[in-house]
């Protein structure tokens, strides 16, 4: 496949995984600019419309001080709307994205997220990205809490070609960890996925299981882990600012993949994150295929959740 087609082929998938929201913030635009002059109450409405998408309170009221300083008295066309909307979600999202770089070896990555939020997916397409580029690549099942998220990382590391270190249902997963991070430099693994528990309903145990898990890799290596990464399910919507803001005190996250841009998402919410959290968006996902997972790019994303054609 050529690059352009494959391009051409990826936006398609990530315009129609952002259809939900496109598709009710360009009918709002449509409503209330077509039918209205921009005054205070079109302005108050359109505000409203854009903090439903889950863009956020800051963003909408931006939005709205700059279409009343724009001084509209005698109209806007809804493409001018859509063309500013996209402009400033691209101002918040392009410092966040920013590629994961791999800073040693092994490069050790924990990733953390709530159970169904597509974690082990997302580690087993990290996995097939990496093992393209000719990485060697060990998965660790350390969510040893669910026997399916072992198996399932089982499957990815046969798919893949990657190495998977693994344990019974219930097995400490800091020796786990341990025990894959040793063998890691021992044969030359580059990149060490390590899958973490995501049950929430008792943070201080989450909390302590991740610290130790941790404690006990940097026994093997002082600098790990390199990155820590919190995959978010997009159809969670405010949800995810929670998660955000739990695992980032819980785990120390640097950097984030958000997953499930898959037509019912609602994907607003990272322009809200963004603002807020500031952390880097290293990747998203719009489906469950192998390939389906892509380096962020914020102009492709505000132009497909604004609903403008590329």
């Amino acid at each position: 496949m050529s690059d352009s087609t494959e391009k051409t082929s990826w936006w398609k998938r990530l315009s129609g995984g952002l259809k939900r929201t496109s598709a009710s913030l360009g009918g709002a635009i449509s409503d209330l600019i077509v039918k209205r002059k921009i005054d205070a109450d079109t302005l108050e409405d359109l505000e409203n419309e854009l903090i439903r998408a889950d863009l956020g309170v800051d963003f909408a009221a931006r939005i709205s001080s700059l279409l009343k300083e724009g001084r509209y008295e005698k109209g806007i066309a809804p493409e001018e709307v859509r063309a500013l909307l996209a402009g400033e979600v691209e101002k918040v999202l392009t410092p966040v994205a920013k590629p994961l770089e791999i800073t040693a070896t092994p490069f050790v990555i924990l990733v953390s997220g709530v159970n169904g939020s597509g974690k082990t997916t997302t580690i087993g397409k990290m996995a097939a990205r990496f093992r393209a580029e000719g990485k060697k690549v060990m998965l660790v099942a350390g969510d040893t809490f669910r026997a399916a998220a072992i198996e399932q990382l089982k499957i990815w590391g046969s798919r893949t070609g990657a190495t998977v270190k693994a344990s019974t249902q219930g097995a400490d997963p800091a020796s786990l960890a341990f025990e894959a991070i040793t063998a890691a430099k021992a044969d030359g693994t580059e990149i060490v996925l390590v899958d973490t528990a995501g049950r929430l309903q008792n943070r201080a145990e989450l909390m302590s299981e991740l610290e130790k898990i941790v404690r006990v890799m940097r026994k093997v290596e002082p600098t790990a882990p390199h990155a820590v990464l919190l995959v978010l399910d997009a159809t969670v919507g405010q949800n995810a600012l929670s998660q955000v803001e739990v695992f980032g005190k819980v785990a120390g996250v640097t950097g984030l993949v958000m997953t499930k841009l898959d037509g019912t998402a609602r994907g607003g919410i990272l322009v809200a994150i963004a603002e807020r959290f500031k952390l880097p968006v290293h990747f998203i996902g719009v489906g469950e295929g192998i390939d389906d997972l892509a380096a962020f790019t914020a102009r492709d994303f505000a132009r497909a959740v604004v609903g403008i054609e590329d």
